[in-house]
């Protein structure tokens, strides 16, 4: 069968990935004994690291095999996707914090670094070229996705090598996450899953070549039934759930996330409409706002609210909980709607007019 242009199972899986994400960072502000499945949470971006290396391939693989991919058009399709939401988000933390300040209350000197703001600006916080941890928190993650698009060409060029073994191309990127988690913890004594302003760009890497090998088993239509599609995605979907609430070994709950989404893909060539499916459909396709967005109104609510209502940040009431974690969604769709998509859309525009300019100065 043809693939589809859109592999809607995989866009309303980013949502579940983001909002693992926003329940591991805002679990703790309940005061309650946390879940295993939500101390896990942290690798949902693992998750949305191993779909960016599937849908990339899905989207420009084949131009890399025609000799058609043109890598600075699409860098700048990827900035274009990324950049002015990570902006946006910057000069919302810093509106904040002068606001903060105005009114006498505490900023966190790494919340507002201006030592840290250089390598935020150039999307390499995630390369050790932040001194701290500031501004938002969760673009270190963006920094890494940029790390991979530069790096794209390789991870093309390996997979091109091997998509005629699909088989191998995953034992071989399992493997690799394998050993590399193994071998980062006992030179680093820390897992590489918890690496973020200082080995966050190493750390997409396994997960972005899983994402590239299981594009290739995708490919070479492995599975060609529809029913053992959808046992694979309920079983893979199972194991990903057991795992990460038993506290398997983080490879484990990786390669269990990336076998959910190759099954999604498979799924995605006979499931392809339906209202529910619509509605997740949206919600992932909004997933890079709730994204960018749960940590600076992480600040903004949690310091607000227990100001107003006197409570400790760390015990909040269920239903202030509620409120805060429910709310992530409609600002997210605002952000989506206001910033992220007007944004993106003028920036794929000036492209053409860009390019007339570089060589006009060439």
């Amino acid at each position: 069968m043809a693939a589809p242009a859109n592999l809607k199972p995989l866009t309303a899986l980013r949502i579940f990935a983001a909002l693992w994400v926003v329940l591991f960072d805002y679990w703790p502000n309940l005061g309650l004994a946390t879940p295993m499945i939500v101390a896990k949470g942290y690798l949902g971006v693992e998750l949305f690291f191993t779909l960016s290396g599937f849908i990339l391939c899905h989207v420009y693989l084949e131009q890399v095999e025609q000799k058609r991919f043109q890598f600075g058009g699409f860098l700048w399709a990827r900035l274009a996707r990324i950049y002015p939401l990570h902006l946006a988000t910057i000069a919302l933390i810093a509106v904040m914090g002068l606001a903060a300040t105005a009114i006498g209350h505490p900023v966190d000197a790494n919340a507002v670094s201006w030592r840290a703001l250089p390598a935020n600006l150039l999307l390499i916080n995630a390369w050790g070229f932040a001194p701290v941890s500031g501004w938002n928190h969760a673009s270190w993650s963006i920094s890494a996705e940029w790390f991979a698009y530069l790096l794209f060409p390789a991870f093309a060029f390996a997979a091109l090598k091997l998509k005629d073994r699909p088989r191998l191309a995953i034992a071989l990127a399992v493997t690799f996450l394998a050993a590399l988690y193994a071998g980062f913890t006992r030179l680093t004594g820390q897992a590489l899953t918890h690496a973020t302003i200082v080995w966050g760009a190493l750390r997409i890497v396994p997960c972005f070549a899983f994402g590239c090998a299981a594009y290739l088993a995708w490919r070479a239509n492995l599975v060609r039934s529809e029913a053992a599609a959808w046992v694979g995605a309920a079983i893979s979907g199972a194991v990903l759930i057991t795992f990460a609430q038993l506290g398997a070994p983080d490879a484990a709950i990786v390669t269990a996330s990336g076998g959910l989404i190759l099954s999604l893909a498979f799924v995605s060539k006979t499931w392809t409409t339906g209202r529910m499916l619509d509605v997740f459909v949206y919600l992932g396709e909004i997933s890079y706002s709730v994204y960018m967005l749960f940590v600076p109104w992480q600040l903004l609510f949690v310091n607000v609210t227990s100001r107003l209502l006197h409570y400790n940040k760390d015990h909040m009431p269920v239903y202030v909980w509620l409120i805060y974690i429910g709310s992530v969604i409609p600002l997210a769709a605002v952000s989506h709607h206001l910033i992220e998509r007007p944004a993106r859309t003028w920036m794929r525009r000036g492209l053409p007019r860009l390019e007339r300019l570089l060589t006009t100065v060439a």
